[in-house]
């Protein structure tokens, strides 16, 4: 057991893992990191299942037989990542009967939904069904477009898993989407104690592209403020989601769960920074921090909590944000450039999937 993170799970931070395979699955991996690692979730992507299939033999005869049953290439990709997905779910299944917001396995829709409200909405409801588990999340992408889905799936029952959120003004909007959701879902008749959701709010990228740009401006002020955006926007982020679900709206709500802000994208792309930035930097009781595997484990070896890096940080924050604008920094551009960029990378990640799975079906079909 690693103490750091058994700190970090006693804060109050719901340690996610942000990586699947088979091979975790099949060798009992993920089930070891569960006892070992205080892991206590798992967030999948269209890059992680690319990478999981392009190094996986463990994956050959089942991709052999659906191509021998005819299946298309988007039969076998969803019947692989399903069943994945299912496996994951079963293994977190004791931690989820303890604790119901976590032991959740998140499955995206395909990115080139992000900006298909109906398409969206309908690949939501095949993967809930196909999934089949109570512990599984459906994430979709906080566009204008995955708005609306996020409404109609939460109406639905389906927990979902909002991704791709970096600004705080679609933060909001997000929390709407998902309210509106749970008061259509209640209007149905639905037991709103057994929906649950959370709002990942990606962090490490913010500071790429506003570093990126500090560094480019080049004076002594701009390159003070390296480092610091990403961890600001989410601390406002979270003050929003203090002031969402302390309201009269919520509390109207009987049974509801609040939405969990979730930190995403916390690996750290800056070898200068400190390698458990992302994690020591947002500690607070009743989030999430999915982790790539190689913070986990730095983490697990050196982390730190610091008690909690969040409340009551506001004001210091809007300062960092009030400071960039001072040295021209864009953050409404930053964060515009930055959701297209994500959307644009997922489905970039999505195409190099669907050329991994025709490649092995074309071998296996000889």
């Amino acid at each position: 057991m690693s103490e750091a993170l058994k700190s970090l799970s006693s804060a109050g931070v719901s340690v996610w893992l942000d990586d699947l395979s088979r091979e975790r699955l099949e060798t009992g991996n993920l089930a070891e990191l569960v006892t070992t690692r205080s892991v206590v979730g798992v967030t999948t992507n269209p890059t992680i299942f690319a990478g999981a299939l392009a190094d996986g033999e463990r994956y050959t005869a089942q991709v052999a037989e659906l191509t021998a049953g005819g299946a298309s290439v988007d039969e076998v990709i969803t019947t692989l990542t399903t069943d994945d997905v299912r496996a994951a779910c079963d293994v977190l299944a004791e931690v989820h009967a303890g604790a119901p917001a976590d032991g959740r396995v998140s499955i995206e829709v395909e990115p080139g939904l992000a900006h298909d409200t109906e398409g969206t909405i309908d690949q939501a409801v095949m993967l809930w069904s196909r999934v089949d588990r109570p512990n599984a999340m459906i994430k979709i992408p906080a566009t204008p477009a995955g708005l609306p889905a996020i409404t109609a799936a939460t109406a639905r029952g389906i927990s979902v898993n909002v991704t791709l959120i970096f600004s705080v003004e679609r933060y909001r909007a997000v929390m709407d989407a998902w309210l509106t959701g749970l008061e259509q879902a209640a209007a149905a008749g639905l037991d709103l104690s057994g929906i649950h959701s959370v709002a990942s709010f990606f962090v490490s990228r913010v500071d790429s592209e506003v570093d990126a740009r500090l560094t480019a401006n080049g004076t002594e002020e701009a390159l003070a403020l390296r480092g610091k955006a990403a961890l600001a926007n989410a601390r406002l982020a979270y003050a929003a989601f203090e002031e969402v679900f302390d309201s009269p709206r919520f509390r109207a709500l009987s049974g509801a769960n609040v939405q969990r802000p979730l930190w995403a994208s916390t690996g750290v792309k800056d070898p200068s920074y400190p390698d458990t930035l992302y994690v020591t930097g947002l500690v607070v009781d009743g989030v999430v921090n999915t982790m790539p595997a190689a913070t986990m484990e730095a983490f697990a070896d050196h982390g730190e909590v610091q008690g909690d890096t969040v409340s009551g940080r506001g004001t210091e924050a809007a300062a960092v944000l009030a400071d960039l604008a001072g040295v021209g920094i864009d953050f409404d551009d930053v964060l515009t450039v930055l959701e297209r960029e994500g959307v644009d990378k997922f489905i970039a990640s999505w195409n190099d999937l669907v050329a991994t799975v025709r490649a092995q079906m074309e071998v296996t079909g000889e």
